[in-house]
């Protein structure tokens, strides 16, 4: 896949959650390709270090990574300010980190409820609120929020993950508002079922395959790679006067 060049992501500092495996590998390597200066977080330590190793073999600048759990919001909130640091002020900040574990409304616990939270929508605020002064400071910035169709298309199965993928929807109109007058843009992109490594292990089954074929308009397979090129647009200046929105890639099925 090819994507456009936006001559205002070079040099541009860009700090990415989730960033080592999937749809977040994916945003790393696409601001990457564009010049942007990356740093990005991750609970796997062993792939965030080997796609860091990989970009810079390529002749990129080497993302920084810098191992890390959103769930503590402190140690998110310290690998924030290092990107920073030696970085440079985080100008687009991409909010991707989640987990879409299963799990029934019948073995559902109050502490599985409040995990689900802490790692689908409570980092999203954080990390929010401590770059916040800095993009203001900057001139603006961009804050890409990752929702989901789950609870747009009434998916079962998981009722904690897609009440908190529903409420990031709501936090990016809050803080589109909030952050306007200051030049920073919030959005949502919202992705289908998209065919990551873990998806087609875990997931994706003939089932879900004859599903994907009567649910989307468009009959082909969603890669990590349709999602980081809708990224690439709201993290440049193109997207400038975009904000509050809720930008869905799935093909049509929602």
């Amino acid at each position: 896949m090819t994507s456009a060049i936006y001559p205002s992501l070079e040099g541009r500092t860009v700090f990415v959650s989730g960033g080592a495996t999937g749809i977040g590998a994916a945003l790393v390597e696409a601001f990457a390709r564009q010049g942007s200066r990356v740093a990005f977080v991750d609970i796997d330590v062993q792939a965030g270090a080997a796609l860091a190793a990989r970009l810079a073999a390529e002749g990129r600048e080497k993302p920084l990574f810098l191992p890390c759990d959103v769930t503590d919001i402190a140690a998110l909130q310290g690998a924030l300010a290092r990107a920073a640091s030696e970085r440079g002020t985080i100008r687009v900040l991409v909010n991707n980190a989640a987990n879409d574990r299963r799990h029934t409304w019948q073995e559902t616990t109050p502490e599985m409820w409040d995990a689900a939270f802490a790692v689908n929508l409570k980092h999203h605020f954080f990390a929010a609120q401590a770059v916040a002064s800095g993009m203001e400071a900057a001139g603006g910035g961009s804050i890409i929020n990752f929702g989901s169709i789950s609870w747009m298309t009434k998916m079962p199965g998981m009722p904690a993950y897609t009440a908190a993928k529903a409420a990031v929807q709501g936090l990016t109109m809050c803080l589109a508002r909030e952050f306007g007058a200051r030049n920073i843009r919030v959005n949502t992109i919202a992705p289908g079922w998209v065919m990551t490594d873990k998806q087609l292990r875990m997931w994706v089954t003939p089932a879900g395959e004859r599903q994907m074929d009567e649910a989307q308009c468009l009959k082909g397979r969603l890669q990590p790679q349709d999602i980081a090129a809708m990224a690439l647009f709201l993290g440049a200046d193109d997207s400038r006067l975009c904000t509050a929105q809720d930008f869905i890639v799935d093909a049509g099925w929602s």
